[in-house]
């Protein structure tokens, strides 16, 4: 054997691993994936092309997995060794070579609303969740590795690959894209789009209000099924009357879903306001099960059913079976909201930078019918609070400093991946009687709260437990800090002064 037949030898030798790797790759999108087995060799092809591989040994490698990230860590670990690219750019082919294992938009849409046909709303968007989980879009791997815990009648998270941004501007910084194509980063033109990573991405139309819209998952969501759906064309967002509309036309549509939207306002949530979406998914939130601290009728629509809601926001709940019911009295709401001033409470509705009260909608369909919440939000700030009279104040912000959107109001909160370490630190300090460490100073009012509560306990799970607990009532009083009105009593107030009669 020459020393050139030996050269090659080695080098076809060396990609045996990349070999079985791609080859277990096109078996797992031919079992998940839907991919046509006459198209097999074709796909297998061209990801070949990727990488100039000009020669093959069939290795006869399946798989029997139902996530793909063992077998994307085997495929960028091998090509890797074969020198088919460097490690730090392993994710992007990774992404390369699951788009290419997808099936097209069409495709994709096509079975979808086959399903959809046969089987319902619901199991159409349960078999593409699946899908954008199997293509890896959807990083479940990842967000099954995050903290999630109840607390204080909430639901905490600790989300371990969202970036953390502290305010808004920079938030919209993140989200915007140079060069103006797509115009933001959930446009639908990002779909299949290399420039951000989006070959993965799939996408289902959907009709709102006789308007084209399209329907996504988020690849990081913050819980079950979390989407987003957006409008078709890249117009601001914003919410009035058609919002919803809008929003039932999707829930009766999904049934199992519950779809709701940031106030178009900056700085209380929203951190892609140039373009009009909404959120939802398949798991109700804490508010939408939040107790009536006060029932309420309006004389016009007795149909309707209003309540205060027992929770740290300010929200009201309008239940009907009428859709057309449950939007006047909505609008009438949203209406008295954004033209509520009250000096007195820092509510402010408008200013030189225009509006700055709105509400946050959100709907769902339960045994009694429609159900849109409604928390009241306002932007305003001060010379104290200048990031906003109405957003967790500074006091808080070691744990949350980021906005307060629509999931969050509505008691799912997302807290920054650093507080793994942080509060680590902060639980060995407590388990080993010491002082709270310098380098988590800022967590002074968290530590007092922690040491009084657990008085001289040592006990590694029940410091655990105590920091959990501390967590949940820093949120809960965040979402204090967002309520306009500290008072049930003053929201009755405003609602009675829109027309409404409390019942006794």
């Amino acid at each position: 054997m020459t020393t050139e037949e030996k050269k090659d030898d080695c080098a076809c030798g060396g990609l045996d691993a990349v070999y079985a790797s791609i080859d277990a790759l096109v078996d797992f999108a031919r079992k998940r994936l839907e991919l046509d087995p006459r198209d097999a060799d074709w796909t297998r092809n061209r990801i070949f092309e990727l990488f100039s591989l000009d020669s093959y040994r069939p290795t006869g490698a399946t798989s029997d997995d139902t996530l793909p990230d063992d077998l994307l860590t085997r495929f960028r670990a091998a090509a890797v060794a074969a020198g088919l690219f460097d490690a730090d750019e392993g994710s992007v082919y990774a992404d390369i070579v699951m788009g290419m294992l997808s099936g097209t938009p069409s495709a994709v849409q096509d079975r979808f609303e086959a399903v959809e046909r046969e089987h319902g709303g619901m199991e159409a968007m349960r078999w593409f969740y699946d899908y954008c989980v199997a293509n890896n879009y959807v990083k479940k791997g990842v967000l099954d590795k995050n903290p999630r815990f109840d607390s204080h009648g909430l639901v905490i998270t600790i989300n371990l690959a969202k970036p953390e941004f502290k305010n808004m501007k920079k938030a919209a910084a993140g989200n915007s894209v140079a060069g103006g194509y797509p115009a933001c980063t959930i446009c639908h033109e990002n779909e299949g789009f290399a420039g951000r990573n989006k070959r993965t991405l799939r996408t289902i139309p959907a009709t709102l209000g006789d308007e084209p819209w399209f329907w996504q998952f988020s690849p990081y969501g913050y819980f079950y099924q979390h989407g987003i759906c957006v409008n078709d064309e890249h117009t601001p967002m914003h919410v009035s009357r058609s919002t919803f509309g809008h929003l039932l036309d999707f829930v009766d549509r999904f049934p199992g879903y519950f779809l709701g939207c940031n106030a178009a306002l900056p700085r209380i949530g929203g951190s892609v306001l140039a373009h009009d979406h909404y959120q939802g998914g398949g798991e109700l939130l804490p508010m939408h099960k939040a107790a009536a601290w006060a029932t309420m009728t309006l004389p016009e629509y007795p149909d309707a059913t209003i309540e205060i809601l027992d929770w740290p926001g300010t929200a009201v709940r309008v239940v009907a079976k009428s859709r057309d019911t449950i939007i006047e009295v909505c609008d009438k709401i949203r209406e008295g909201w954004i033209n509520y001033s009250n000096p007195e409470l820092d509510i402010i509705c408008e200013g030189e930078d225009g509006k700055r009260s709105a509400v946050s909608p959100s709907a769902i369909i339960t045994e009694r019918g429609y159900e849109m919440s409604l928390i009241f939000r306002n932007n305003s700030v001060s010379e104290e609070l200048p990031e906003g009279i109405f957003h967790a104040h500074p006091e808080f912000w070691p744990v949350k400093q980021e906005p307060i959107g629509l999931i969050e109001a509505q008691g799912l909160f997302i807290l920054p991946g650093r507080l793994i370490n942080q509060l680590g630190l902060i639980e060995d300090a407590l388990a080993e009687g010491k002082p709270l460490p310098e380098e988590v100073g800022e967590f002074t009012l968290e530590w007092d709260e922690l040491t009084a509560t657990l008085n001289g306990e040592r006990d590694r799970d029940a410091i655990h437990a105590a920091v959990q607990d501390e967590l949940g009532s820093v949120c809960e009083r965040i979402l204090g800090n967002t309520a306009v009105f500290k008072h049930k009593e003053l929201t009755r107030d405003f609602m009675e002064g829109l027309g409404f009669h409390t019942q006794h």
